[in-house]
């Protein structure tokens, strides 16, 4: 990849209007320090452009260990790493399913349903959630039986104005505001203090369609750009957290929801002709192609779900890693970059 602009604004820039940038989600809501020190040293090594990261200062700096692990084993390796990819941390309003934590309440029944389901193994045998590994996907609440209804939420509460600054401190470059709900006046309020965080850098609103009509969405989207200007980025979520399965039917509804933000507002409103959408929410190995095939245009990729599930197998601590382990899980991070970014 050959890398015009040698500012980290611009850089982040050329990525974008060049389609060439994957974000992987660690969690919006995952606290593990060690598993996002694995992820994000593997696929830095794969060729990530950036990493979605939990608003905290520990996991950025879990974060920038894992990045700078990986270039000194790049060496080793023989595996260029053209840029240090960039740490953007989420957060999120009351309401958003990215930012809420599962309690499983005194209504149990203990008929233990929910523990195959949780993806990140946040559910022990015990029964008590461990709040780290929680990223509030709702998968334990889809197969709790009705008559228990024993899986309740709270929100995971962020003080922006004293948590944002702290975690730019710590090393992030861009903030995301998980805005999926129907609170106009609330989310302006903190789009503001996410902009004014950053006010160098890129900024994502990450907007979905099941508290959002249509035409919310796209009225949501011109108020964010009124703040950011060129600073905006839309992630296009399909289905929040949806990415479970690997095939064109999963994916679906993330190229759906991007296609109707280029048909809606880039092809009629010269302004946000430009303007970057990364598409998510039900990302896997099978979005770029579905989108090619669509003629869909997009701007990069974000994963989760599926990223991580294709390396957690590999999981341990970086300096455990043996190298022909470690060259397996760099292969299928980087073939599932690969198969989404270029044809």
């Amino acid at each position: 990849m050959r890398l015009k602009s040698t500012t980290r604004f611009g850089l982040y820039k050329d990525l974008l209007s060049s389609s060439n940038y994957f974000k992987l989600v660690c969690g919006a809501g995952n606290e593990d320090k060690n598993e996002v020190e694995f992820l994000t040293f593997v696929y830095t090594l794969a060729g990530c452009a950036g990493f979605d990261v939990s608003a905290s200062p520990e996991i950025v700096d879990s974060a920038k260990k894992g990045i700078n692990l990986a270039i000194e084993k790049s060496f080793e390796l023989g595996i260029e790493i053209p840029f240090i990819p960039f740490i953007t941390v989420s957060v999120g309003m009351p309401g958003d399913h990215h930012v809420r934590k599962a309690i499983i309440t005194n209504d149990c029944v203990s008929c233990n349903l929910c523990i195959p389901t949780c993806p990140t193994d946040a559910i022990p045998d015990n029964l008590i959630i461990t709040r780290e590994l929680c990223i509030g996907c709702g998968n334990c609440e889809a197969v709790c039986p009705p008559a228990a209804n024993a899986i309740k939420y709270e929100h995971n509460s962020k003080e922006l104005l004293t948590i944002l600054p702290k975690c730019v401190e710590a090393g992030a470059e861009s903030i995301e505001l998980h805005a999926g709900v129907p609170d106009d006046s609330s989310t302006v309020k903190e789009w503001k203090i996410v902009s004014e965080s950053v006010p160098n850098g890129m900024i994502s609103m990450c907007l979905d369609r099941k508290h959002l009509s249509n035409d919310m969405l796209i009225e949501r989207i011109k108020i964010a750009q009124e703040i950011a200007n060129d600073r905006l980025i839309i992630q296009a979520d399909g289905i929040p957290m949806s990415g479970g399965v690997d095939d064109f039917n999963t994916t679906l509804q993330a190229v759906s929801i991007t296609d109707f933000i280029n048909k809606e507002l880039k092809n009629k409103y010269p302004k946000f002709k430009k303007l970057p959408i990364l598409i998510s929410g039900g990302t896997n190995s099978f979005t770029g192609q579905l989108a090619r095939q669509c003629k869909v245009k997009f701007n990069g990729i974000t994963i989760g779900t599926h990223a991580r599930k294709v390396i957690s197998s590999f999981f341990s601590r970086p300096a455990d890693f043996k190298k022909d382990k470690l060259l397996f899980a760099i292969n299928n991070a980087k073939k599932l970059i690969d198969m989404n970014l270029y044809h």
